[in-house]
């Protein structure tokens, strides 16, 4: 059987003509379209007639470019049309500037450089031809909308080249070993007080409150040799320290001693003078005495004598002054050779 050629309009619906509706036919009256018109007009009028400026900023207006006045937080209106531009300045927020680093949820525009730029702006010479790598935040606030707006072309960046340049100044006047330990402090009250300096000079409305060293390290290539003298010098500090207090320990010790033994030596000899005053004292009163009666003292001394050294002797003998020898009296055989006999 022959195929057929053609194929029905009923068979295949896709070469069908869609009919598109006749809008001729709808009749709109003509002053809803005005009136609509007229609405959207009023609506975009008072959209481009008012603003508000938030509780923390001041809106700077600006008529034709020209500066006219700074409004307060509030609702206010300009002058549409383009004539009244109004800029949002917020004067009673902390803002910051991180350099080598970046922080989510920035609320500046130029709070954080590039990825790209990191490494460059935060690489620098010290004072004794080392590198370091230095991150820091500057903290600052705007005080005067119109110099930051119209004294220096683009305010964010102009402050991140003037911080990293006195950042640079400061670093150059210190060796690695200050940048790295112990001048933090120094370098970022140098840093904020130079930096101060050259925005007034500059007339950009900013006061700086804060700079802050964030990470300083060594470059990584070199990072393992410095902490291998950092951990030398922690450790000489650490045995410095324990030295210090065995040096705390033992030598007021020693001290304690020798003043103790000087002050009994000095006891001792006070107790030797004041028996030897009391001996002479003593000595001269019984020379007074003696004086007086030479015979009474005499025998007093003399029997005073023997009572303290007859109890002392085991074998006493008392002879009389008329006897001529006193040999018989005396037993001069001992008990042994009495019984070897």
């Amino acid at each position: 059987m022959p195929v057929p050629t053609t194929v029905s309009k009923e068979i295949c619906p896709m070469n069908r003509q869609q009919q598109a509706p006749d809008l001729s036919q709808i009749n709109l009256p003509r002053g809803s379209i005005t009136l609509g018109i007229i609405a959207a007009f009023v609506i975009w009028l008072l959209y481009s007639t008012l603003f508000t400026v938030p509780a923390e900023s001041v809106g700077v207006i600006q008529r034709f470019g020209r500066y006219v006045s700074e409004v307060d937080p509030g609702l206010h209106f300009k002058i549409p049309f383009g004539v009244d531009r109004v800029t949002l300045v917020p004067v009673k927020r902390q803002l910051k500037e991180e350099f080598g680093f970046s922080t989510p949820g920035a609320t500046f525009a130029d709070q954080s450089s590039g990825p790209g730029q990191w490494v460059l702006e935060t690489t620098m010479v010290t004072g004794d031809l080392n590198t370091a790598l230095v991150e820091w935040i500057i903290q600052f606030r705007i005080e005067a909308p119109f110099d930051f707006l119209f004294n220096v072309r683009n305010p964010g960046a102009t402050l991140r080249d003037v911080s990293e340049s006195v950042m640079r100044e400061v670093i150059g006047d210190r060796t690695v070993d200050e940048v790295l330990t112990i001048g933090r402090q120094d370098i970022e009250s140098s840093a904020q007080v130079k930096l101060q300096d050259v925005v007034n000079k500059y007339e950009m409305g900013l006061r700086i409150d804060q700079i802050q060293l964030k990470n300083v390290n060594p470059p990584r290539p070199v990072q393992e040799s410095f902490d291998r003298v950092n951990e030398a010098q922690q450790e000489r500090e650490r045995m410095i320290n324990v030295a210090r207090g065995e040096y705390n320990e033992a030598v007021p010790r020693a001290r304690g001693e020798a003043d103790q033994r000087i002050q009994a030596a000095e006891g001792y000899a006070i107790q030797r003078v004041n028996e030897a005053q009391g001996d002479v004292r003593k000595f001269d009163a019984l020379l007074a005495e003696y004086l007086k009666a030479p015979d009474v003292t005499k025998r007093r001394l003399y029997l005073e004598t023997l009572n303290e050294v007859l109890p002392r002797v085991e074998t006493k003998v008392i002879v009389d002054e008329s006897a001529s020898s006193v040999l018989p009296l005396l037993q001069l055989e001992t008990p042994k050779a009495r019984i070897a006999q």
